[in-house]
């Protein structure tokens, strides 16, 4: 079979054995592959961790494919659309891995399929055990809109943290601001947009698919400082979603009282930042501010991403994948940062 696989630096598609599944396991056609931020990374920096022995990692993590050969009775049937799930808890877990929040691993052995450890789904074929292998609904399968499940899995959880976090005492809010229109970004308006808010989302483009988008949801486009609208709107809810230095800085300091401001972007680290501390520290002192980070997902995020994207205007989710990338061509063209907003890879 054909699978992108990184070395290094190195990105190539090769020919590999075809997956042989284990005792229980699925066997999965592929049908498309999110690229994203963290896979940019892992060619860009050869941050990837190939299996034990094995000097190249087959890529990708945003999967999308339909079982060809089922486990058995209770597992997911031939023919049914699935996403893998991309996190695995460490062989001795942790308490949290041990209760199935491996999203939240406190000792950093777990693994992760493409990224660290374990191959991904960017092959034709690829297997997954049933308990990671999160079945879609039909509809999802159209405009191969299901392999945005994924990242709404983590939009998904971003939102039940500030939720809970809101939770230590009234909350109500109103008005949030979303920092980034890339896929994170829009699909965080969308759950914002579905929970009846005054949803803004902040990008630095002017036209294109990305104001468009964000206007179709009903939500405001913004392309000024973040200082100009932050304190112009002086939102609940901060939803960070580029790992822009400034950004976060200025959200931490331009949220209204009892404040949130979740990130999800990942930083590059490399350049220093000056703020002042003593008055950012202060300000949520008093105001009684919250920031917290989140990434990645148990499976519990992964079943309200797809309540979100099913009650998604589905045109509107085919709209976010402005890419679409041949196997074949995938090293050459796939990971392009000037892609408008989502690129997949078709099989």
């Amino acid at each position: 079979m054909r699978a992108l696989t990184v070395t290094g630096r190195s990105l190539q598609v090769r020919d590999v054995p075809d997956p042989q599944p284990g005792p229980g396991e699925l066997l999965v056609e592929a049908v498309a592959l999110g690229i994203c931020g963290t896979d940019r990374e892992i060619v860009g920096a050869g941050r990837g961790t190939p299996p034990p022995g094995r000097d190249f990692l087959v890529l990708g993590h945003e999967s999308l494919g339909r079982v060809v050969a089922s486990a058995g009775a209770g597992t997911p049937a031939v023919g049914d659309l699935v996403v893998g799930v991309v996190r695995r808890p460490d062989p001795e877990p942790c308490g949290a891995c041990a209760r199935g929040q491996f999203d939240m691993c406190r000792n950093g052995r777990y693994t992760e399929r493409g990224i660290k450890g374990l191959d991904g789904y960017g092959s034709t074929l690829w297997t997954v055990e049933p308990e990671y292998a999160v079945v879609l609904p039909a509809e999802l399968g159209d405009g191969e809109v299901g392999v945005l499940l994924e990242p709404a899995s983590v939009v998904a959880k971003a939102w039940e943290q500030i939720e809970r976090i809101g939770g230590r005492a009234w909350f109500e809010p109103e008005t949030v601001l979303v920092t980034g229109a890339g896929p994170i970004g829009q699909l965080a308006a969308l759950l914002g947009v579905q929970r009846g808010l005054d949803v803004h989302v902040l990008d630095r483009v002017e036209d294109g698919p990305k104001p468009r988008l964000v206007r179709q949801l009903g939500a405001e486009y913004h392309h000024g400082t973040a200082d100009e609208v932050l304190s112009r709107l002086r939102p609940d809810v901060v939803i960070e979603a580029t790992g822009v230095g400034d950004l976060v800085f200025a959200a931490i300091a331009g949220t209204a009282a009892y404040g949130i401001i979740c990130l999800t972007g990942v930083s590059t680290g490399g350049r220093a930042l000056s703020f002042d501390a003593g008055s950012v520290g202060r300000d949520m002192v008093l105001e009684n501010d919250a920031v917290v980070g989140s990434v990645n997902a148990n499976l519990s995020h992964y079943a309200l991403a797809v309540d979100a994207l099913q009650r998604a205007d589905h045109a509107w989710l085919e709209s976010l994948i402005t890419d679409r990338i041949p196997l074949q061509d995938a090293p050459t063209n796939a990971f392009a940062t000037n892609s408008a907003v989502k690129t997949i890879v078709t099989f």
